[in-house]
């Protein structure tokens, strides 16, 4: 057996020692998650997104949207009351990338779909200072002028159906007519009103 003594004075020792430990620990609160239903069956009714609101998925982390926006409410009171339900682990397990994110420039935008309106959206991504005088967010005037081919849209998702997102050969093969034509502004703001909308269990309800 190693004596305490040893330990200390053999800093090759302690290091292991010490990545062993760490390690151990992780495994233990990381593992179980694996096997957990509430961490790997997806929620109740949940939905997977409409071609449309997955190419304004794409639109929104390719303007980094998530580093400003988060989408996890914290069971915290003052949370809930501000953004609605708790977030669940059970609501992403088909989210690739999750945008979970920490950082809070923005309001957090996981229950947002449905609090505003399509209109209020696209004044507010034009110009939110036009509908939130104090607003620090930038605006994005080409997004009404960018249209959407939806040549990629079937291969996303293919891809994410190999990750066992429920997409099916018949999703794909509709995909690209129905985004084709589209702005990307349209695509955005069907993804934003999509948020906390892919299932029903907690409605919204704040």
């Amino acid at each position: 057996m190693i004596k305490h003594e040893t330990i200390e004075k053999n800093i090759g020792i302690m290091i292991l020692l010490i990545i062993l430990v760490i390690s151990g620990g992780g495994l233990a609160e990381i593992v179980p998650l694996f096997f957990s239903n509430s961490t790997t069956k997806p929620i109740e009714g949940l939905r997977t997104y409409t071609a449309l609101e997955l190419e304004g998925r794409d639109i929104y982390i390719r303007e980094g949207c998530n580093v400003c926006h988060s989408q996890q409410i914290r069971p915290f009171r003052a949370e809930t009351e501000r953004y609605g339900h708790y977030s669940t682990a059970n609501e992403g397990v088909w989210e690739h990338p999750f945008l979970w994110g920490s950082k809070r420039t923005g309001p957090d935008l996981a229950r947002v779909g449905g609090r505003y309106s399509d209109d209020w959206h696209r004044a507010h991504l034009y110009d939110p200072r036009d509908v939130v005088p104090e607003s620090k967010m930038p605006s994005y005037p080409w997004l009404f002028e960018n249209k959407l081919s939806g040549q990629d849209t079937a291969t996303k998702m293919q891809v994410l159906a190999k990750m066992g997102v429920p997409y099916t050969e018949a999703d794909a093969a509709a995909a690209r007519e129905q985004v084709k034509g589209k702005t990307e502004v349209d695509a955005l703001v069907a993804y934003l009103q999509s948020l906390g909308k892919l299932h029903s269990v907690y409605n919204n309800k704040r």
